[in-house]
């Protein structure tokens, strides 16, 4: 499995070849600046590392999300010691009922059960039904994503204020995480890290 280990991209936790010194930035970092302020992986998106991500997802294999969580939290330690709360990034209702189970959800509640940080799965809401992502290019998947996220009012005064990690398996172009975290920080949120089981890289997809 290709593991990620530094020297990584502080900001987008992409991995370096060369170490060029703590804190440093990725040109991606600099050139674009996702809305979220640090993301971190367990692995690049290739060989078992996709494998376990495809039969959590698809093959209904959620014993599977408790080894992957116990991954996530060693690679995401940092972010997690700093965290006031974990959010799954959320399914649309639909979605969810023709698969059952959110693969995010299973993997934040096992994080939060391993670390002790609480984990809230309505706060962040999944208003629009949209296209699947994949085979979207970039400016399509900002596109698709528009409108497409909330905050339940019930659950606003849990993210005012708070450090938030949003869990989710994959992140490829980080359209997603990007859309969450933009409404999170809307919400009040101090501070938006991100944690996924896998990171997209050049030539992994």
């Amino acid at each position: 499995m290709p593991l990620i280990s530094k020297p990584y991209c502080e900001r987008l936790g992409t991995p370096f070849a060369v170490d060029y010194g703590m804190g440093m930035l990725s040109p991606a970092a600099i050139a674009d600046p996702p809305r979220f302020d640090r993301a971190r992986a367990v692995a690049r998106h290739k060989d078992t590392a996709r494998d376990l991500v495809g039969r959590l997802k698809y093959g209904e294999r959620l014993d599977l999300a408790t080894l992957m969580a116990k991954m996530m939290v060693q690679a995401g330690r940092d972010v997690l010691e700093e965290a006031d709360l974990l959010v799954p990034v959320p399914m649309h209702r639909f979605r969810l009922w023709r698969r059952r189970y959110n693969q995010a959800a299973l993997l934040a509640n096992a994080v939060s059960r391993q670390t002790g940080v609480p984990v809230n799965l309505d706060a962040l809401r999944r208003i629009r039904h949209t296209r699947a992502q994949v085979g979207l290019r970039r400016p399509e998947r900002q596109q698709n994503l528009q409108g497409a996220f909330g905050i339940a009012p019930e659950h606003q005064g849990l993210i005012t204020g708070r450090r938030v990690v949003v869990i989710d398996d994959v992140r490829t172009t980080g359209s997603t995480l990007n859309a969450c975290a933009h409404i999170l920080r809307k919400a009040g949120a101090a501070r938006i890290d991100v944690l996924t089981f896998t990171l997209v890289a050049d030539g992994d997809i």
